[in-house]
């Protein structure tokens, strides 16, 4: 019997009870609900994260279970607040420690699917902060889902984990959804239950 699921949330800010936090809690929540395991990085734990330096070799005990988290995940969820048009250094430098997982036979990101959501002050920011990401997660050969939720926070709110949108909830859950979605199809291929195109008889 194969092992559940196991997706890794991580974001935040150094403030508790940010928005990309508890908007990273309700997708990473959905996620589990449908059976995953799961594990969140948030905003105080990604603060202990030294800046990463390839040189030092270890960034400490958040840093090991951070990478070993990683290396286990089959999806991924990352949100990260819109700072001046772009991701926080904070969010940045946890996805730097993928760099620990180069020489793995999945490297970096590699066969993870990955799922983004971007809480910012306004809607330029919550666009471009969520290119951004994209980018830096195709750089890591993470797969990324279709579907990415920007959360105006000007206009949403939330409080104590909960949030009073529905259509902002939905999002987030349409992100959870495809990143299990996706690792599923992953896992079914590498245990033989799919099997890829055959071919033509007399080929």
């Amino acid at each position: 019997m194969t092992r559940p699921l196991h997706v890794v949330g991580l974001g935040g800010t150094v403030r508790t009870g940010s928005s990309s936090e508890q908007a990273l809690r309700i997708a990473v929540a959905r996620a589990a609900a449908q059976g995953a395991s799961t594990r969140v990085f948030g905003g105080s734990e990604l603060a202990a994260l030294p800046m990463y330096a390839p040189e030092t070799g270890d960034g400490g005990p958040v840093a090991r279970d951070l990478v070993a988290h990683l290396r286990r995940a089959d999806g991924v969820i990352v949100a990260s607040p819109g700072y001046h048009g772009s991701i926080s250094g904070l969010v940045k430098n946890a996805l730097d420690y993928t760099e620990e997982m180069r020489d793995d036979a999945l490297p970096y990101l590699a066969d993870r699917s990955v799922g983004l959501v971007v809480t910012a002050y306004g809607w330029q920011a919550s666009v471009t902060t969520l290119s951004a990401l994209r980018a830096i997660v195709h750089a890591l050969r993470g797969w990324v889902t279709p579907y990415g939720a920007a959360v105006n926070s000007l206009q949403t709110r939330f409080a104590d984990g909960v949030c009073g949108e529905p259509r902002v909830v939905e999002q987030l859950h349409t992100v959870a959804d495809e990143v299990v979605r996706f690792a599923e199809l992953v896992s079914a291929r590498r245990h033989g239950v799919l099997s890829g195109p055959q071919p033509a008889e007399g080929a």
